[in-house]
């Protein structure tokens, strides 16, 4: 019976070492628990088709450091304040995602934009999202997205406000 309580605690031990914080998870929550919440009146931004993604009136610029936009090529959006262009397993960098309401971003499973699922079959569906570094919370639903490589990446959305 030692050997055996001796072997659990082994394994115990071994699989918190194999959940290191180098490893990137979907996280519940996010670290969203003490995030200030916009839960202003909703705004709309959108980004006609063929419109150049490196003008400020194309970018949505949330704060200093999250600016989204999607460039022209048809991919998917981006953080324009830190990257030129969409990386589709990170992008838009610096912000957490998930389908949900805000009212239960506490419970909900944040993760990376593209991960929630293809970005044509997110419009409609309610998002919270995630500032990583501003520490901040906020709804979004996708109203529009233009899809494929001629279409210009043109999209659209409504957002909470602080």
């Amino acid at each position: 019976y030692k050997t055996m309580k001796k072997y659990f605690f082994f394994l115990l031990v071994l699989g918190f070492m194999a959940c290191s914080e180098d490893e990137e998870m979907p996280t519940t929550g996010g670290g969203t628990e003490n995030a200030t919440v916009w839960a202003g009146a909703n705004t709309t931004f959108s980004k006609a088709a063929g419109a150049d993604p490196t003008v400020e009136a194309n970018q949505d610029r949330l704060t200093s450091n999250v600016w989204i936009t999607r460039g022209n090529n048809g991919g998917q959006i981006y953080n324009a304040a830190s990257e030129s262009e969409a990386t589709e397993a990170t992008s838009p960098s610096g912000t957490l995602w998930a389908i949900g309401s805000i009212e239960d971003a506490a419970t909900l499973n944040f993760q990376q934009f593209r991960s929630t699922g293809k970005p044509q079959d997110l419009v409609g569906r309610d998002l919270v999202v995630f500032l990583e570094e501003d520490n901040i919370l906020l709804s979004m639903n996708i109203t529009s997205w233009d899809m494929g490589n001629t279409n210009g990446g043109g999209f659209s959305y409504t957002r909470s406000t602080p």
